[in-house]
């Protein structure tokens, strides 16, 4: 596409849900550029970034049919623009990939988000370590859930086959390990083998290889992970 611009414009920072949307242009094998979104100077909030988001939240992906923000959005929006990562509209299986792609974004990621931001969320200041305990419970009860599908070994969530789901899982599991960082390490992905064994699979393929090494995140992202040095912004 040389003299061309790439049709897509991945608005991201290190380390955040737009690493999701990467992993899914990566795996699709498309032409993007990147727009770093600076945390460390409250970009996000920004007049122009909230003209392509008006929540201000990261990711946005601008594409030839307007900016779409929300990562499940984006992501389903991918693969039916593109035909690929996730079971064709109408197809067998297709039931069953929407309620687990929205389960993972609507509840599992939800309170990913609570859980790292939990005095944004508990109320008073002292009901935020129980506000953090029962968000821990709940998160590993949606993990339990997550393994028990995945050992099934679906078409669009399996070690051996990419998918959206493959794209977007992983990088929860990763901020699991690392995040809160004064109670990082509460989840052992061992207790998970069938979600270990696509984290695994998925670490190693090139689309992971790509976003670990723009966005400075080390090796075995998924399963040992260690926090980002990215070359560019910041992830907290």
């Amino acid at each position: 596409m040389t003299g061309t611009a790439p049709p897509y414009v991945l608005h991201y920072a290190p380390d955040n849900a737009s690493l999701i949307v990467r992993l899914a242009l990566e795996e699709l094998h498309l032409p993007y550029r990147t727009a770093l979104v600076d945390r460390a100077t409250r970009a996000q909030d920004s007049a122009a970034y909230r003209a392509l988001n008006p929540a201000g939240l990261i990711p946005v992906l601008e594409t030839p049919d307007g900016a779409i923000f929300e990562t499940a959005a984006i992501l389903l929006w991918l693969s039916e623009r593109h035909g690929a990562l996730a079971p064709a509209p109408g197809s067998a299986g297709r039931a069953a990939f929407l309620k687990w792609l929205f389960f993972t974004s609507n509840t599992l990621h939800a309170d990913l988000r609570q859980l790292f931001y939990p005095a944004r969320h508990a109320g008073a200041p002292e009901a935020v370590p129980a506000f953090a305990a029962a968000t821990r419970a709940r998160i590993s009860g949606h993990l339990a859930l997550l393994d028990a599908m995945a050992a099934t070994r679906p078409d669009w969530f399996r070690p051996d086959r990419p998918s959206v789901l493959t794209c977007y899982i992983p990088p929860l599991l990763r901020w699991l390990a690392l995040y809160p960082v004064d109670t990082a390490g509460w989840f052992d992905l061992a207790a998970a083998p069938a979600l270990h064994a696509v984290a695994a699979a998925m670490e190693a393929r090139p689309s992971a290889l790509a976003a670990a090494k723009a966005e400075g995140l080390g090796t075995a992202i998924f399963t040992r992970p260690s926090y980002a040095c990215p070359p560019e912004g910041s992830a907290t």
